[in-house]
């Protein structure tokens, strides 16, 4: 099939993720095994190369059974109650924890000793959020969708935070929200600005093709967000996790296509999908 096929040159892994991978690589060359909590980075295709050199994603019960091991900590960061286990239990670990993240983690646990009620705007049992929510205790409000807040008798004031890769326009809609209900917000704008400069980035990329094909894992959170700012400027816009998963029906010949992906999407996956659509 003869068609033109471009990937967007700001898409790929946030400076987070490649943070996370470089220390997990380092120490699987020098070890050839590595544990880390939860996976790595939300993109099965990238674990799975992960794997084969060695890393052994676990969840938290199995991470309360071990001792005396090295143990990652992704980019998601990890509640207080995690780095407590793990100095009881002996077990070091490699923090690979965002900054930005840890920057909001401070934020919150800081927030949380105001004793004013913290509305945190994420996703229910995302890692990010897991930890967010420990830096309070468990005391805060987590808001996923906006009639939750129905469920809450909440104060004439409260703190408003967000998961990091959560949609900016979203947050603000949530703040408004909020105030047209008479509460009294103490904002705080904590979203990661890769993340919502590609936000603006994506509108125009998605505009420039007849077709966009979207990349990423299908656990991640980042993934959906920018695959609907996609959407929402071109109607042909198509969400994979897998190059198996193109269908030749969705181009026509002659048409120019779009490649592009979220914060955890790999610069190789991305261009296997080009290879892939050219191969059609």
């Amino acid at each position: 099939m003869q068609v033109q096929v471009e990937i967007d040159q700001h898409s790929g892994f946030c400076f987070g993720v490649v943070f996370a991978i470089q220390m997990a690589e380092d120490i699987l060359n020098d070890e050839g095994h590595l544990y880390c909590l939860g996976d790595i980075v939300h993109n099965d295709e990238e674990v799975a190369r992960l794997k084969a050199k060695g890393l052994e994603i676990i969840d938290h019960d199995k991470f309360k059974t071990l001792s005396k091991v090295k143990v990652l900590i992704r980019a998601h960061g990890e509640p207080p109650e995690t780095y407590q286990l793990a100095l009881n239990n002996q077990i070091e670990l490699v923090d690979a924890s965002c900054p930005v993240v840890l920057k909001l983690q401070n934020r919150v646990r800081e927030a949380a000793n105001d004793q004013e009620q913290i509305i945190i705007y994420g996703k229910h049992g995302h890692a990010e959020v897991k930890g967010l929510l420990g830096q309070t205790g468990g005391n805060a409000i987590v808001i996923e969708k906006f009639e939750e807040l129905d469920n809450y008798t909440l104060p004439n004031k409260v703190q408003l935070y967000s998961q990091t890769t959560k949609r900016t326009k979203n947050l603000y809609a949530l703040k408004q929200l909020l105030e047209d209900k008479g509460i009294q917000v103490d904002f705080n704008d904590t979203l990661c600005r890769q993340v919502s400069n590609r936000d603006i980035q994506l509108r125009d990329f998605a505009q420039k093709f007849d077709v966009v094909v979207f990349v990423a894992g299908v656990k991640s959170s980042n993934g959906k967000v920018l695959f609907d700012v996609c959407k929402d400027n071109n109607p042909r816009t198509h969400f994979i996790s897998h190059e198996n998963e193109l269908d030749k029906a969705w181009f026509n010949t002659g048409e120019n296509i779009g490649i592009c992906g979220a914060t955890s999407t790999p610069q190789w996956q991305m261009e296997k999908v080009q290879s892939a659509i050219l191969a059609l």
